[in-house]
């Protein structure tokens, strides 16, 4: 019987903890970038699914924003259609760019929406596309001195939030496909961070939170794994040449979403089951955070 009590008494100790995070986030504007590790996983998929069930329960409006790198390789291999990258990007042609908007609003953001709504009618899934959420550019890039055509590779230039927030105000779960439009009609497939953090700008949220593959932000890759617990917008532009490929669009977003008007930007690993609940109720954390340098920059345009 002690035994058990104690056991109590240590659940009750850490739903205490969790008050002043609860106090401090409740109604607030959280977007989560889904992907990697936990979005192939089978156990992490449904520990990522009662995360956002329980910010959900718990007085937060979270934002989900997914790509799906594997399950497009799968789908393109599977069609006969080589995936070529060039600067860290995928060249999209008019034919993969059918497979890509097939695969992210068809098949990825319907698993997503499924597994959240197995606990009760929350999630509803978009596309970039929908109510004009986002509007894109092409995207050009230059490799060695060169501009280099890669597709139907977008840009965000505008966002539009107003679905979003009917969305929120009606209690659900918006999960967003990285998929948009431009003006001249023309589809385009938008890296996910990337567009994670647009949103999160344009909602006023309260925090951007990325899922990776990794602890966080390495200190100094690889001679060491120690995880630089948290660093101001200047630290991280200073160190953002520096960074190994996959991690730059990650620690970018993070930067343009800090640099841009949300008061913290997180990256995390997830690959650890319910990291997102240690991240917001928990006074250690997890991963690494990016706060505002105390001069404080002008705020970007959305």
């Amino acid at each position: 019987m002690r035994s058990n009590r104690a056991g109590v008494l240590t659940k009750a100790e850490t739903l205490i903890k969790a008050l002043p995070w609860l106090e401090r986030f409740h109604g607030t504007t959280v977007v989560i970038k889904y992907g990697g590790h936990a979005m192939n996983d089978e156990e992490l998929r449904h520990s990522f699914a009662e995360d956002i069930v329980f910010l959900r329960y718990a007085g937060l409006k979270p934002v989900i924003v997914h790509g799906g790198g594997p399950q497009i390789n799968a789908a393109l291999a599977a069609a006969g259609i080589e995936s070529t990258f060039t600067a860290g990007l995928r060249v999209t042609t008019p034919e993969a760019m059918e497979v890509v908007r097939m695969v992210l609003v068809g098949q990825v953001n319907r698993d997503v929406v499924g597994l959240i709504n197995r606990h009760g009618a929350f999630a509803v899934g978009m596309s970039g596309e929908d109510a004009n959420l986002f509007t894109a550019e092409r995207k050009r890039v230059v490799v060695d001195g060169a501009p280099v055509d890669i597709g139907q590779v977008g840009e965000i230039v505008e966002v539009q939030v107003g679905a979003v927030r009917a969305l929120l105000d009606d209690g659900r779960v918006p999960v967003v496909s990285s998929i948009a439009r431009g003006d001249d009609g023309e589809v385009y497939n938008v890296n996910a961070d990337t567009a994670a953090a647009a949103l999160a700008v344009a909602l006023d949220a309260a925090k951007l939170v990325v899922l990776t593959d990794v602890e966080g932000l390495y200190a100094d890759w690889p001679d060491s794994d120690d995880v630089i617990d948290n660093l101001t917008t200047d630290e991280l532009a200073a160190l953002l040449p520096g960074l190994t490929s996959g991690m730059v669009p990650k620690m970018e977003a993070c930067l343009h979403a800090v640099r841009g008007g949300v008061p913290q930007a997180h990256v995390l690993d997830g690959r650890v089951p319910h990291s997102l609940l240690l991240e917001i109720f928990t006074d250690e954390g997890i991963g690494t955070m990016v706060l505002p340098s105390p001069s404080g920059p002008p705020k970007e345009d959305s």
